[in-house]
């Protein structure tokens, strides 16, 4: 079965900034889309950002445009979240979703629109 494999995850101040990993088994994801979503205890599922890897537009949610960017490289099957001037509220587990279908690039913040999901990686900021 396709694997994703978060990382990068960790405890850090506020305003500080963290990298995530996402790690696919499956190349033929670069191709059509990947996203962050992130879930903190006792919350719903949050969507953070989208990427279709076939002509690399990207979406984000209002609560992280101008802080996160999201890219990913191709020939290493990864993909990646950059996090600038991390909040509080931004503490949570970090998921990276994959999907094969082109339907993820018209419903980019939908989490039914992934298929594959990793184990999550923590993300705690203190003040």
């Amino acid at each position: 079965q396709v694997q994703l494999v978060e990382s990068g995850g960790g405890l850090v101040q506020a305003g500080d900034s963290l990298r995530l990993s996402c790690a696919v088994s499956d190349h033929t994801f670069s191709g059509t889309a990947i996203a962050w979503f992130r879930q903190a205890p006792g919350q719903e599922r949050e969507f953070v950002a989208h990427l279709s890897w076939n002509d690399h537009t990207t979406y984000y949610a209002d609560s992280v445009k101008g802080r996160f960017t999201i890219s990913g490289d191709a020939a290493k099957n990864t993909a990646y979240l950059q996090m600038n001037s991390l909040r509080p509220e931004d503490t949570a587990v970090y998921y990276c979703a994959a999907s094969p279908r082109v339907m993820a690039t018209m419903y980019p913040n939908d989490q039914y629109s992934y298929d594959y999901w990793g184990r999550g990686t923590q993300v705690t900021v203190s003040s």
